[in-house]
C-alpha cells in the first residue's frame, strides 16, 4: 500500500470538469480530493500530500502555473508531479508550464482513455520514486518527505479506507507501528489539530465532494462517511454548510447546465 494519503487532488475552477474527473477517478477506485481556485488547492496539497495533482491552467483567483511553482517551493510538495489540465495547444504555453515544474499535459475536452493513462504512469513513477527514497535511509529522502509527514499520510489513507468503521487511535496507532502519542503529535505538526478534528473535518469534507459530484442516494453516502442514520446526516449537513444536500446538488446542476450551454455557444461562433 502506497504512504500516499489520497491518489489525485484535482484542481479546477469547472464544475463541468470537475464531474467528468471525479467520475474517472471513482470509477478507477482511486482516492481523491477536489479544490476549486488554486489558494484552497495548496492548502491540500500539503494537508494530503497527494500522489498526482491535476491542475487546470485558467483559474480567476491565481493561473496553475503560478501554483505549481508555490508548490515546488515547499519542502512538503515539491515532490508531488503536477499534470496541467488545459485547451491551449501553444507550444510556447506548454514549455512554461515545464519550466514551472510540470511533468505533462492533458487536453481539454478530456479523453478518458488518456486522462486515465496519464494518471496511472504518473502515479506508479510517484510510487517508486517513493519507495527508493525510503529504501536508501540517506539524510537528503528525509528533507523531501520527513517520516512524520509520512506517517499522517499514511494514517490519513487509512481513516479514509475505513470511514464507515474508523479505528480507535490506539488501533490505528498499532496498525502504522507507532504510538498514539507520536501520532497525535505528527498530526499537530501537519494538520494543525487532533487525529479526531482531521476525521472530522475529512468526513465532511468527503460528504461534500459525494452530494456535489456523484449520483449517490443520500442514505448511500450517509452510509459511505459514517453516519449513524440519513436523518443525523442531513440535519448536520445543513448544519454545517446552511444549505441542504439536495440544495446543495441542485445548485451543482443548475451551475453545470449554464456552463456547458456557455461553451456550446462559444464553440458556435
Amino acid at each position: 500500500m502506497s504512504a500516499l494519503s489520497v491518489d489525485v487532488l484535482i484542481i479546477d475552477d469547472s464544475a463541468v470538469d470537475l464531474r467528468l474527473l471525479m467520475q474517472m477517478m471513482s470509477a478507477q477506485e482511486l482516492t481523491f480530493s477536489v479544490a476549486q481556485n488554486a489558494r484552497r488547492g495548496l492548502e491540500q496539497a500539503k494537508e494530503l500530500l497527494p500522489g498526482l495533482i491535476l491542475l487546470d491552467v485558467r483559474m480567476p483567483d491565481m493561473d496553475g502555473y503560478a501554483l505549481c511553482r508555490l508548490l515546488k517551493s515547499e519542502p512538503l510538495t515539491r515532490h508531488i508531479p503536477v499534470i496541467f489540465l488545459t485547451a491551449a495547444s501553444d507550444l510556447q504555453e506548454r514549455l512554461s508550464g515545464f519550466l514551472a515544474g510540470g511533468v505533462d499535459y492533458i487536453s481539454k475536452p478530456f479523453a478518458p482513455e488518456e486522462v486515465l493513462a496519464r494518471v496511472g504512469v504518473h502515479l506508479a513513477l510517484a510510487d517508486r520514486r517513493l519507495s527508493e527514497f525510503s529504501a536508501r535511509d540517506e539524510p537528503r529522502s528525509e528533507s523531501l518527505v520527513p517520516k512524520s509527514a509520512l506517517l499522517v499520510a499514511a494514517a490519513q489513507k487509512e481513516l479514509r479506507q475505513r470511514m464507515r468503521n474508523p479505528p480507535t487511535l490506539d488501533e490505528l496507532a498499532s496498525l502504522l507501528g507507532t504510538n498514539r502519542r507520536r501520532l497525535g503529535q505528527a498530526f499537530q505538526k501537519f494538520c494543525g489539530g487532533t487525529v479526531f478534528d482531521w476525521f472530522r473535518e475529512e468526513r465532511w469534507r468527503r460528504a461534500h465532494d459525494l452530494v456535489a459530484g456523484s449520483e449517490e442516494t443520500v442514505s448511500t453516502i450517509s452510509d459511505l462517511t459514517g453516519f449513524a442514520t440519513p436523518a443525523n446526516f442531513t440535519r448536520g449537513f445543513r448544519e454545517r454548510y446552511g444549505y441542504s444536500p439536495r440544495d446543495l446538488r441542485a445548485n451543482v446542476d443548475r451551475g453545470a447546465a449554464a456552463e456547458a450551454e456557455s461553451r456550446e455557444l462559444f464553440q458556435r461562433r
